[in-house]
């Protein structure tokens, strides 16, 4: 069985004969999947083999960078660049068109950052990441920079890249995560890891969070919406809560999963990285779009 119902509406989202495939395999430690709509082709990231891999249907794999700096989270900007969450770089990243890479953060306030886990870009252009050090010394994760902890907490930071500016919005949340913003993005869900909860930020006008508060519990890593605002985390496989912190079934993978992603032409197929392996499933329910093709400048 690839899933379990909890409530009825769960089937309006998962099809009982809906079938989890391999895509993938191999790896040391997969992560950070995310769909490229112009190619039609998925990234993810192997950070203990230290390289972002591209897979597109019906053609395969090949690497698409190596060595990324071990990089975690990967998402695309509005004007269709790649940003990268790197972990063990201690860094923010942009690759831009010509294929070069800059750095957007390094520092915050003249302190150097942690261990950039998850990110996201907002539709003004602005990059929320979650940034812990538990990773510094990780096996398989650890880093030839700086090894030095200089600010022990875990925090939540937004980057404006035009300006270069670094802002810490919450450190409410010890063991931040995965997040993702509502489709309206009224709303930022982020993952406590430590506690196993999720917490739910009001997103205001300037960017800033306010009132935040637990919304759902048993939760603990990466997270997606689809365009109803239902929330998508890794759990025991992947967990399906809708809008109002109701949990409403469960996708069953055969690894433990890390971080997932909506991608197809349609968006209603889900990628699913865990252990050394990429997964997907079709759902009927589609998925946020990352950034629109037909808005990237030629």
């Amino acid at each position: 069985m690839y899933s379990e119902a909890a409530q009825p509406s769960f089937r309006d989202i998962v099809p009982e004969d809906a079938v989890v495939e391999q895509v993938s395999t191999g790896h040391l430690f997969t992560e950070g999947p995310v769909w490229d709509p112009r190619e039609g082709a998925l990234l993810w990231v192997d950070i203990t083999g230290d390289t972002i891999w591209k897979w597109i249907p019906g053609v395969g794999r090949s690497v698409f960078l190596s060595p990324s700096g071990k990089s975690n989270g990967l998402t695309f900007d509005r004007q269709g660049r790649l940003v990268a969450a790197g972990w063990s770089s201690r860094r923010i990243w942009r690759r831009e068109h010509d294929g070069s890479i800059i750095p957007l953060a390094t520092h915050h306030q003249g302190v150097r950052i942690g261990v950039p886990n998850d990110i996201v870009v907002r539709s003004d252009g602005s990059i929320y990441w979650t940034d812990s050090v538990s990773g510094l010394r990780a096996p398989g994760f650890e880093t030839d920079e700086d090894l030095q902890i200089y600010r022990p907490g875990v925090a939540l930071f937004r980057v404006v890249p035009e300006t270069g500016e670094v802002t810490m919005v919450t450190d409410e949340v010890p063991g931040a995560n995965g997040l993702a913003f509502s489709p309206d993005e009224s709303l930022l869900y982020v993952n406590d890891s430590r506690a196993k909860h999720i917490k739910v930020f009001d997103v205001q006008p300037d960017g800033s969070l306010a009132n935040g508060r637990i919304w759902a519990t048993g939760y603990r890593s990466a997270t997606k919406v689809d365009v109803n605002g239902n929330v998508y985390v890794t759990a025991d496989g992947i967990a399906v809560i809708d809008p109002a912190g109701t949990y409403l079934g469960r996708i069953a993978v055969p690894e433990h999963t890390t971080n997932l992603c909506w991608g197809g032409d349609d968006l209603k197929t889900l990628y699913i990285t865990g252990g050394g392996s990429v997964y997907r499933i079709r759902l009927l329910a589609q998925g946020c779009p990352v950034f629109d093709p037909g808005q990237v400048p030629a």
